[in-house]
């Protein structure tokens, strides 16, 4: 089977080695965004999918709009492969290139759809405290995420985990599901399934906004915040900007899936009325604990504004926190 591959961020780079590596398959080439400026310094650098391909001694073709590179496209078609194999791309695709491949073209996707079609499914999943993530396979039509779905498999979040934690397990996920997706189409043993669009939901690319935190919200609303938008969220003490980069939820509801010292926590933390945001006990070696609109929060990864990132406990030595502290609060 020949196919040509479509994507760009490290997400995608497992599936493309696992393709690599079947016998049954030829990969005859990779559609990859253009290079940009990356990491610190700003150096113009190739796509993670692009440094794979280029290893792998694959043509490869870029550009910034592939719906109107009318030399790339004519490439494409004379590569006549049975299917486009395309994993968080960034581009959608026109009639033209999806009518291409004998076979379709065969999307990857971050989530168990219809939920959370768009840009960052794993972020939102994470933010909306799903107890599940998942890979769907799908033949891609004209819209976002909406085409008929092929095989899906899903795997259980810890309640620790985070975004990152959740896309590493899931791209080596999709590998073998696209494996398995492409041997049934071409045995013709699967049957498209179309999505229901009452259960749809979407995962828009994720803005400034969504960082800030609210200490009114719960403290399961915030840590999903926290974890889901890792490691990027933020708040104010002290006068300065501060990022909040892992918590963990205190109480009886969550002690079984924490670790046994974090779990323990539980029955040594005071009771309290304090206002939201507010320090209310430091726990020993483990960082402070602050008071939500519901529920205890530890705080247990944090980067000040200009410094670097620090483990909770070392944050609340180096800067001699206090109970009674408060966060988020700016002065007038």
């Amino acid at each position: 089977m020949k196919l040509i591959y479509w994507g760009t961020p490290q997400f995608a780079v497992p599936s493309l080695e696992r393709l690599l590596q079947a016998l049954d398959i030829e990969v005859v080439g990779v559609v990859t965004q253009p290079d940009k400026r990356r990491g610190r310094g700003s150096k113009v650098s190739p796509s993670p999918v692009k440094g794979v391909a280029m290893e792998a001694g694959l043509p490869i073709w870029q550009s910034h709009n592939i719906k109107k590179d009318q030399g790339i496209l004519a490439e494409l078609r004379s590569q006549r492969a049975d299917a486009f194999v395309v994993v968080a791309y960034g581009q959608l695709l026109s009639p033209e290139i999806l009518a291409m491949p004998r076979l379709g073209c065969i999307n990857s996707h971050g989530s168990l759809l219809p939920k959370y079609r768009g840009a960052a499914p794993i972020q939102w999943g994470l933010y909306h405290g799903e107890p599940l993530a998942g890979i769907t396979t799908m033949l891609m039509d004209e819209g976002m995420d909406t085409g008929d779905m092929l095989l899906n498999k899903s795997i259980e979040i810890g309640l620790l985990e985070n975004t990152l934690d959740v896309a590493i397990r899931l791209a080596d996920l999709s590998g073998d599901l696209l494996i398995d997706t492409l041997n049934q189409l071409d045995q013709q043993t699967i049957t498209p399934t179309p999505q229901d669009p009452e259960q749809a939901t979407y995962a828009p690319l994720i803005q400034k906004s969504d960082f800030s935190l609210d200490w009114s919200r719960s403290a399961i609303a915030l840590h999903n915040q926290v974890r889901g938008f890792s490691p990027s969220c933020v708040t104010q003490f002290r006068e300065s900007g501060l990022k909040i980069m892992a918590t963990a939820p205190l109480g009886e509801a969550y002690a079984a899936a924490l670790p046994k010292e974090l779990a323990a926590l539980t029955q040594v933390m005071p009771t309290s009325d304090a206002d939201p945001g507010s320090i209310v006990y430091i726990a020993p070696q483990q960082g402070p604990v602050v008071q939500t609109g519901d529920g205890l929060l530890l705080l247990q990864s944090l980067q000040m504004a200009g410094k670097r990132r620090q483990s909770g406990g070392d944050f609340a030595n180096g800067l001699r926190l206090s109970v009674g502290e408060k966060l988020g609060e700016t002065s007038a």
